[in-house]
Order: structure tokens, then sequence, then C-alpha cells
């Protein structure tokens, strides 16, 4: 028995921009393999307009139409108050904008890439919210060098982070969002 490709998704991804090389690195190997609905510099002119306004736009023009949002773990995402916003706009659900699967990768710059544990207080607050074992909403995986093993890989695990999205445990998305991004030195994360 041939096992199928996993299908083709709309995929969204957060990032912080400082780890602009790796998400096009990532857009460029996977080529085929998903469909980029991510934001990029340019699209938003977010000049003398509202906050609300910005994640509005975020969420109604990029992720409604995403089935899944890939968060990029580099050393300072954990921060950007974007990501959070993205975030927490990929877990709502509602009849606009469905619910999108969530699942992180760890950067090569990241401190805790390539390690068996690692510092939940070092990635994004929201992703590590959803964060719990086995049975957990979201999942996390290591950069892989994007060979096609890599790209099967990656192409998998989208398509389980599409298959959790309607799944029980439903995400946790109780944090307040960030107002600003966070300040401070990198490597020793959030605080709650």
């Amino acid at each position: 028995m041939v096992q199928q490709p996993a299908p083709r998704h709309k995929v969204f991804i957060s990032y912080h921009h400082e780890d602009q090389a790796y998400k096009d690195r990532l857009v460029r190997a996977m080529d085929n393999d998903f469909v980029d609905k991510s934001v990029e510099d340019g699209d938003i002119d977010d000049t003398n307009i509202a906050t609300d306004t910005i994640r509005q736009k975020i969420r109604d023009e990029f992720i409604a139409d995403a089935t899944v949002t890939l968060v990029l773990i580099g050393p300072c995402t954990w921060q950007r108050k974007h990501v959070d916003w993205e975030i927490g706009s990929s877990l709502r659900d509602t009849e606009k904008n469905p619910r999108c699967g969530l699942l992180g990768l760890w950067l090569p710059n990241h401190p805790d890439f390539g390690k068996k544990n690692f510092h939940p207080n070092l990635i994004p607050p929201r992703l590590a919210d959803n964060l719990n074992g086995d049975n957990s909403f979201a999942k996390i995986y290591d950069w892989k060098r994007l060979n096609p093993n890599g790209r099967n890989n990656i192409r998998n695990w989208i398509h389980l982070a599409f298959l959790r999205r309607n799944k029980q445990p439903n995400p946790n998305n109780g944090r307040c969002q960030f107002k600003h991004n966070r300040s401070g030195n990198c490597q020793s994360g959030w605080k709650d």
C-alpha cells in the first residue's frame, strides 16, 4: 500500500521579522507543498491606523483563509506583539474566521534548538499555553534541513495540526493580548 502525501494546506506563518531569512527559505523550499498566507512587509500600511484595525486586517485578510498557523520560533519570537495577536486570532473559532491548527518550528538560532527539553518561557506564551503533553492542541518540532525528507516531515506536521484544530482539547486562548512588544533579554524569557 502506497502512502498518500498529506494534502496541500493554506498556511499562515507567524514569525519575528529578524527571522525573515528562515521564513523565506522555508517558503522557497516548500514551494508547492503549501499556500503561504503570511503578512509581508508593506502588506499593511500601518501609518495612522489604530492597533485594533491592524489586528482586524491581519485576522480578516490573511488568517481567515488559512487552515494552519505555523510559528517560526527564533530567540526573540516570544517578545513580539504581532506573533501573540496572530496566534490568538488563529485560535478563535468564529463564523467568519474558523480556527486554524497550530504548530511551531524551532529555528536553528534558538537556544533550545535540538534539545530534548525546552524552556517554555522562551516561546510565545500563547503557544506555550497549548502544549500539554501527548494530547496537546499544538506541537513544536525542530527545523530540519529542507531536503526531501525534511519537506515531507513539515508537510505531515502541518497536516497533523490541521487535523487537531477541531478535536479536543480546545485551545487555550485565555491570555490578555500583548499591548506592546515585550522588552528584555531574549534569553531570559517571559514571566507572568
